[in-house]
């Protein structure tokens, strides 16, 4: 089967369909939380998106329909002086996992990371998803670290 990836467009009511579908799916898997997303947040999520200058996706389509979705954000590294992209969500859909859908979709972000003038990607990804970091180290990423003496960078939350 052939992969198709896409640049989304929220225009596009097929790419916005996939990207609450596929959202959706991944919140519902372990690596995900578990829980569907509220139909509400569901509902109003292309148009909060859509709304947004830095947000950008990609999604992955095979001949079943849309089988993958990154989600992104542009944000900027002071130390570099340069835009970055940080890679909020990689989701390929169960029945798609193994066939090299994340690694096609990590590639377009980063042509697009190179052609807006970037820097660096980033993400960040659960300890316990092996596969997603085996992906990840597939196609150059790595633990952040500044000096090693100091460590990895941690990712933290504060919940509002």
């Amino acid at each position: 089967m052939s992969i198709e990836i896409i640049t989304g467009d929220l225009a596009n009511p097929a790419h916005a369909q996939a990207l609450v579908q596929l959202l959706n799916e991944y919140a519902q898997d372990p690596m995900g939380g578990g829980k569907a997303l509220p139909d509400d947040l569901l509902l109003a999520l292309p148009t909060q998106l859509s709304q947004r200058s830095d947000y950008l996706f990609v999604l992955a389509k095979d001949e079943s329909g849309f089988i993958g979705l990154t989600n992104c954000f542009e944000g900027f590294s002071t130390f570099k002086g340069k835009p970055l992209i940080n890679i909020h969500d990689v989701i390929v859909s169960a029945p798609a996992r193994g066939r090299g859908v994340a690694r096609l979709m990590l590639q377009r972000v980063e042509t697009i990371a190179r052609e807006r003038g970037c820097c660096k990607l980033t993400l960040e990804v659960l300890e316990g998803n092996h596969s997603a970091q085996a992906s990840y180290r597939a196609v150059g990423f790595k633990g952040y670290e500044l000096d090693p003496v100091m460590g990895r960078a941690m990712f933290w939350e504060k919940l509002l």
